[in-house]
């Protein structure tokens, strides 16, 4: 099978494109071929050895976490999955070393739940990662309700598209940061766009006086830094890129797998409540192409990998 790996730690120009074995199955895994995999900001801040200290990586590495495919082989001790079941999942190891960029790998049961029947392969292999950030940030973090105002920075990100639909869904009333060309994107996802910049606290004031009763920051670069004259007494405020040192009292959101909020996300979309945006494909072989638009930092919503076979 084809897979993307990298044996030095790099950006984009490390990346290649090799013929591997397909993957070895115990009997609790199940194999699944990959039809999309969606890239992530980790996916970088890994391949360029920042976290090394922390998390083992074993050359090559397979990059990725995120996937959309079919099962193929369901081992003979595992539950819940079968031969041509669509499935999404967030698979992610204790090391660094087999990943999704790939067309096939094998995962566990509980990294996988059932594909979303109303999304594509790629807005299906976007949900994942970024889906589970935004949800538990939105839900388990900031605990936001019905007639709560939340301020998303960063909304039209790979999470904070995500995360407007999922405070829109819960009742919320949500104003969105963006740059200008943005906006009509934003407010297409039932948020109030506002622009970045000086005027930032004037106009989240204009359309919540009193303050908003929780942030999320998807964005970083001194997002946070204007939370003080923005937020109501007693607001949330929530952050996914370690933004703590700006706001006294940020809650640090780190991803974990659930499969009750996976299943959640799944049920969300079909409710037609949530979709994925895919500001970009790309074939596999052009992963590195994928991971330069990805670091320029500008996609809105996700950029996806795709396995793209010839029909029979």
């Amino acid at each position: 099978m084809k897979a993307v790996q990298y044996r030095s730690f790099g950006g984009p120009e490390v990346l290649e494109v090799v013929d591997v074995p397909d993957p070895k199955m115990f009997a609790d895994l199940v194999l699944v071929r990959i039809e999309a995999a969606a890239l992530n900001p980790a996916d970088l801040a890994f391949q360029s050895g920042a976290p090394d200290p922390l998390v083992d990586s074993f050359f090559p590495v397979t990059p990725g976490w995120d996937l959309a495919g079919v099962v193929e082989q369901a081992g003979a001790a595992t539950t819940g999955f079968r031969p041509g079941d669509e499935v999404i999942g967030y698979v992610r190891g204790q090391a660094m070393h087999y990943g999704t960029y790939a067309e096939k790998i094998s995962a566990e049961p509980r990294q996988l739940v059932r594909k979303p029947r109303n999304l594509s392969w790629a807005q299906a292999a976007g949900l994942p990662v970024a889906g589970l950030t935004a949800y538990q940030a939105i839900v388990h973090s900031l605990e936001v309700t019905a007639g709560d105002t939340v301020l998303v920075h960063g909304a039209a990100g790979g999470v904070g598209h995500l995360a407007v639909q999922i405070a829109v869904a819960r009742g919320a009333r949500v104003i969105g940061t963006g740059s200008e060309a943005s906006h009509a994107f934003i407010g297409s996802l039932g948020a109030t766009p506002v622009r970045y910049g000086d005027e930032l606290v004037e106009q989240v004031r204009k359309f919540a006086p009193d303050g908003v009763d929780a942030v999320l920051d998807t964005a970083g670069r001194g997002s946070l830094s204007t939370t003080q004259e923005i937020a109501a007494l007693g607001a949330r405020v929530a952050s996914i890129t370690r933004s703590t040192t700006e706001y006294a009292g940020t809650i640090d959101v780190y991803l974990h797998l659930d499969g009750d909020d996976l299943t959640r996300l799944v049920e969300l979309a079909e409710e037609g409540k949530l979709t994925v945006h895919v500001d970009r494909t790309f074939p596999l072989d052009q992963a590195a192409e994928a991971q330069q638009l990805l670091a320029g930092g500008h996609a809105r919503g996700k950029i996806v990998l795709e396995n793209r076979r010839e029909a029979a």
